[in-house]
């Protein structure tokens, strides 16, 4: 069976409050299908950006269409960019950067990619964003705009909401960043570096920074776009100042997005394909391979696609997923349902993300029978009896991923706020139960 995400998506507002449980169809046997994924939001977003700065207009064709990226479409035509959204490919024409106000939803990309953008407008630029955004660590790329003189106002809390008031350019320079908390502290400082009169030399102090794979796929939308970056170093990346030359660009599938699909062929016994997997990419979802593999999964790599099959056995999982956390939700579900322990490690930064995954994923597995042990940096899973009940999402979709990932083999799974999943994948819902043959409601 063939299956393609729907175009559709709701508007960049807050988020509507569900009160209905969505119950989450069990596989009744082996799923065979293929799906056509949705853009990557990371991409999208990066694009949109990038666009903005550039030197003249550009396309971004097979732009995701979600609430994380029509906030962002929206933040920077509030800062001055013409971007029209009313296509498949997305039109983006740079304009003069000014004042506004901006909502930044739940979406890391937005309150950190846009305020180094709105370190060079002439202007006050006011960010606020949903309830548990202002929990999210920002102090990072606070504390590094003021740094290099901008002014910033966040009354000392390091998180929203704050006022970022630019002068029309910026001198920029060196700076130090702890990106501990974030790999998008360093990403969103790179895009804009380009625009600053003298460029922009980060430098990283702290703790490793988690989610590698993200600055490498911020270096390469820079390079797409003509903007070359020094990152000869460890922890340091020297962007000159030059243009940001207008470029089309084509949206990756969102792989991240196809982990709880490519799960369903292990959880149904079943077989999952991807069609246009690419080849080689910076995205963290293309671990998926090596990781269900190590799981028990029989994963191939064709002209066809990336295509997963499954026995319905399981194997447990002992990782460092540092680089790749955000696979972790997804995952921590899976070896719930495996034959033999699992523990994932390294992902203490995934406690700042749109909820405290960690905290959050023991809570909710456990509610289900799990055995869990929460560890400052992961999770420890062993083999025990689950069933039906409700499963909190916390407005995070990748907790949902983790909900229906459970529910394809637990009978009465009850995903609280399904549709938060429209933050990268519009429809997600129908999509799924689609996928195994039952109507979504």
């Amino acid at each position: 069976m063939g299956v393609t995400a729907p175009e559709t998506a709701p508007q960049a507002s807050a988020p509507t409050s569900h009160d209905l449980l969505w119950p989450a169809p069990v596989a009744r046997g082996p799923v065979d299908a293929s799906l056509v994924l949705p853009g990557s939001k990371s991409l999208t977003n990066r694009a949109l950006v990038l666009a903005a700065l550039a030197d003249g207009p550009s396309v971004v064709r097979r732009a995701l269409r979600s609430r994380d990226t029509e906030l962002m479409a929206v933040a920077l035509t509030t800062l001055g960019a013409a971007v029209d959204t009313s296509g498949p490919d997305w039109t983006v024409t740079p304009g003069p950067l000014g004042g506004g106000t901006v909502d930044c939803g739940l979406a890391g990309t937005v309150m950190r990619f846009v305020p180094p953008v709105a370190a060079i407008a002439d202007g006050e630029v006011a960010f606020d964003g949903d309830p548990h955004a202002r929990t999210r660590p920002m102090a990072g790329v606070l504390d590094a705009l003021r740094s290099l003189g901008v002014a910033v106002d966040d009354d000392g809390r390091g998180a929203l909401p704050f006022t970022v008031t630019g002068s029309g350019h910026l001198r920029g320079g060196t700076v130090v960043v702890d990106a501990s908390a974030s790999s998008q502290f360093v990403s969103g400082l790179l895009m804009a570096g380009a625009r600053y009169d003298e460029g922009l030399d980060v430098q990283h102090r702290g703790a490793p920074v988690p989610s590698l794979p993200h600055i490498e796929m911020t270096l390469a939308c820079l390079r797409e776009h003509g903007v070359e970056v020094d990152d000869s170093e460890p922890d340091r990346w020297r962007v000159a100042p030059q243009p940001v030359r207008a470029t089309d660009v084509t949206i990756e599938a969102d792989l991240s997005s196809a982990a709880p699909f490519l799960m369903l062929a292990l959880t149904s016994g079943g077989s999952v394909t991807v069609p246009g997997w690419p080849a080689a990419t910076t995205q963290a979802g293309d671990a998926l391979r090596d990781l269900l593999a190590r799981m028990g999964a029989e994963v191939t790599l064709d002209d066809a696609g990336l295509t997963v099959r499954g026995s319905g056995a399981i194997a447990g999982l002992d990782v460092d997923l540092h680089d790749v956390g955000e696979l972790t939700p997804s995952l921590a579900a899976l070896c719930a349902l495996a034959d033999s322990p699992s523990r994932l490690r390294g992902v203490s930064h995934i406690r700042g993300h749109e909820t405290d995954r960690l905290t959050a994923l023991a809570v909710e597995l456990r509610g289900l029978g799990a055995s869990v042990v929460e560890h400052d940096d992961g999770l420890a899973i062993s083999p025990a009896p689950l069933h039906g009940g409700e499963f909190k999402t916390y407005a995070d979709h990748r907790m949902a991923h983790a909900a229906v990932v459970l529910g394809s083999r637990v009978e009465g799974v009850l995903v609280e706020d399904v549709d938060t999943t429209s933050k990268t994948f519009p429809g997600f819902a129908d999509v799924w139960a689609g996928l195994l043959g039952q109507a979504a409601r």
